[in-house]
């Protein structure tokens, strides 16, 4: 890793203040920086170049710690013998481990009492949180944890998730080839809540996790290194089927999972769209976010969806207005300042039919809202 004067200066401070640490706070290292007149831009130019551990907190170890030999992984040429050794190294990865921020304006609602209690209690006992796209679950998640004050980590489960990605592998670094853990033994060395995103996405391969689904620890086999979970370990995973497929067309993507796979979750989570009195309270709490005066138009945007859901499960049209479509509106009211903008802008992504049907169905819900019809030269 190329380092600048004033990076190495600091990295030489680091080692001579705090001879025994390597993970360390932006705002440490800023104030360490600033006693030998290192600028903050070089602070930051420094951490981009180091893997982060949770939120404003990265690991210098790849600089600061002395490069032993009995971290690297020797390989011949033809591949035929392997030595591997125990790494001491934390992996960077994108799926990073933090306590999440509260959002004062989050409303807690549905299954979000069920899932905290899970979460506080402390045991082992995996959730399938399982309900129509847009309607909260992983936000819902998200909030307990950052109430519980809890690590949390999210990995976005796709087709192409494997061993590789969840459990971890190894990393050419600086030329040299080191070992990084996955998401997964991140979580259960730091008794995090592991939220498995959209696991129905996943395929066989992911039955790579299917013992620590059962509470028990973890054989890295290309490590040796044997990984308990730390107490508060638990895995909750989020899907918009119940893992058996998807048969109306809306979830194309979502696969079929292995149903000893499945019974590793002891209970499952059916996450339904709020109420109106529930959802109304969202949009207006999201209103309140952005700075949007307007209860009227909240309220009718709850009414129109309402009933476009109840149309949709008369099986009278195949598309619907989720939770997350109405926050989506609120967002593109602020920025186009029209109602009738922000929502045909937001249902733009329907057919034209359906588009047509949906906003004619708002105008006569709100008598004041006029769709914009574009002059033709």
């Amino acid at each position: 890793m190329e380092l600048s004067v004033a990076q190495k200066n600091l990295v030489e401070k680091i080692k001579e203040s705090y001879p025994n640490s390597h993970e360390f706070r932006l705002k440490d290292l800023k104030d360490l920086a600033g006693t030998i007149k290192v600028s903050a831009s070089e602070v930051d130019n420094l951490v981009r170049k180091l893997p982060r551990v949770s939120r404003g907190v990265y690991d210098f170890s790849m600089i600061v710690i002395p490069f032993k030999k009995d971290n690297v992984v020797k390989t011949t040429e033809s591949v035929k013998s392997v030595e591997l050794v125990q790494p001491k190294m934390i992996a960077p990865i994108s799926e990073d481990v933090f306590i999440p921020q509260n959002d004062p304006y989050y409303v807690r609602w549905g299954n979000y009492k069920d899932v905290e209690s899970i979460i506080k209690s402390g045991m082992f006992y995996p959730v399938f949180i399982t309900g129509l796209s847009g309607n909260g679950k992983t936000t819902m998640v998200e909030q307990a944890c950052a109430k519980l004050k809890k690590k949390y980590i999210r990995v976005q489960i796709t087709p192409e998730t494997d061993e590789d990605d969840l459990i971890g592998g190894f990393r050419l670094v600086n030329g040299e080839t080191r070992w990084f853990d996955g998401p997964v033994i991140q979580a259960m060395k730091r008794g995090s809540v592991l939220t498995l995103d959209e696991i129905d996405r996943g395929s066989n391969k992911l039955m790579c996790i299917q013992g620590i689904l059962e509470g028990k620890g973890y054989l890295i086999k290309k490590t040796g290194e044997y990984v308990d979970p730390a107490e508060g370990f638990n895995v909750i995973a989020t899907a918009n089927t119940k893992g058996k497929g998807d048969d109306s067309g809306r979830y194309m993507a979502a696969t079929i999972l292995d149903d000893a796979f499945l019974e590793r979750f002891p209970i499952t989570v059916e996450q339904e769209y709020p109420s109106t009195s529930i959802e109304t309270k969202i949009v207006k709490k999201m209103f309140d976010k952005l700075g949007i005066q307007d209860d009227e138009f909240a309220s009718n945007l709850v009414k129109w969806a309402d009933i476009i859901r109840k149309t949709f499960e008369d099986g009278a049209i195949d598309e619907l207005i989720s939770t997350r479509r109405l926050v989506h509106i609120a967002e593109a009211f602020v920025i186009f300042g029209n109602k009738v903008d922000a929502i045909q802008y937001c249902i733009n992504r329907f057919d034209t039919e359906t588009k047509t049907s949906f906003l004619d169905l708002y105008t006569k819900i709100d008598a004041g809202a006029e769709v914009n019809i574009p002059e033709t030269l």
